[in-house]
């Protein structure tokens, strides 16, 4: 429900601003797409799963389960990790050279995500690598345990971790560490605080948000993806139940984490969701309702 709805709102706040929408903000767009595609697609099968005490549906329902998570799984990844290299060359580049992205641009990379997404996705149901049941048995996703006995899965498994994973991950991280210390040397030239531009505090907040963005992405599948790891090379019946369940759950988290993020740092979200009404034309009572006119803050990416 906080996935849905949360992202949702991201949903109606971007398309009541389209025209007003800079480029790099349909990556957040795209974001939010993926983690909503994610809980409609699969959460309900999860749910009905765990309260029937094992799966629904039969192995049909779990190669679609399970190519959904891993669509949708590579996607989000791969989002943030366009995120990050753009926050790098804006932050690094000259206003003029910034504008080169443009919203085509965007869109082709988006696009590119999609069908680099749907490509690893098809991949097991074409022969390298296999979907499977998880080893708690009320979820589905790619079949670890019989990777450590078959060099096909194996080196599936090992592509995977290499070109959907650690390279993402670590230009992530590679990113943010060079706005870190582009930023760190331009406050130090500034002595003054308060001599700081105001486009540079916003850029600063802009690359915080971006930031915990992507820890809470990386910070919830990590558990996952070593309990995932640990299984390549080891029986699945190594481990209790409850081990592989938990990183499980607290990785599918990750797609509510977000709009609460956006709601925090973007002082255009927050009014954006004040003005949403529900259905029935009652504002949403835990906003308060406030008019007051601002100039317009770039809902996420501008500076």
């Amino acid at each position: 429900f906080l996935t849905i709805l949360g992202n949702s709102a991201v949903l109606a706040t971007a398309v009541k601003r389209s025209s007003l929408l800079k480029s790099p903000e349909l990556l957040t767009v795209n974001l939010a797409v993926a983690d909503i595609g994610m809980a409609i697609s699969m959460y309900p099968l999860a749910i009905a799963s765990a309260w029937n005490h094992a799966w629904l549906g039969g192995d049909a329902s779990c190669i679609y389960y399970a190519l959904m998570g891993f669509l949708f799984g590579v996607c989000s990844m791969m989002t943030l990790c366009a995120m990050a290299v753009i926050r790098f060359l804006v932050t690094n580049s000259s206003k003029s050279n910034s504008k080169k992205i443009t919203k085509n641009t965007v869109r082709i990379l988006i696009t590119f995500i999609w069908l680099y997404s749907l490509l690893w996705a098809i991949l097991p149901l074409v022969g390298w690598g296999y979907y499977g049941p998880e080893p708690f048995g009320i979820s589905c996703t790619i079949a670890w345990s019989k990777f450590h006995n078959s060099s096909n899965g194996f080196s599936f498994i090992l592509s995977m971790f290499l070109l959907c994973t650690v390279l993402p991950a670590l230009t992530i991280v590679a990113c943010y560490l060079g706005i870190a210390w582009k930023v760190h040397k331009a406050y130090q030239e500034i002595q003054n605080i308060n001599r700081i531009p105001n486009a540079a505090k916003l850029e600063k907040k802009l690359t915080l948000m971006a930031v915990l963005i992507s820890v809470g992405f990386l910070s919830s599948w990590t558990p996952y993806a070593a309990a995932s790891f640990w299984s390549i090379f080891n029986s699945s019946d190594s481990l209790q139940p409850i081990v592989t369940l938990l990183p499980c759950l607290f990785a599918k988290s990750s797609t509510a984490y977000n709009p609460f993020i956006y709601y925090i740092f973007s002082k255009t979200f927050r009014r954006e969701i004040k003005q949403l009404q529900c259905c029935c034309g009652w504002r949403v009572r835990f906003f308060s309702t406030d008019n007051s006119a601002e100039n317009p803050v770039s809902m996420m990416w501008s500076g």
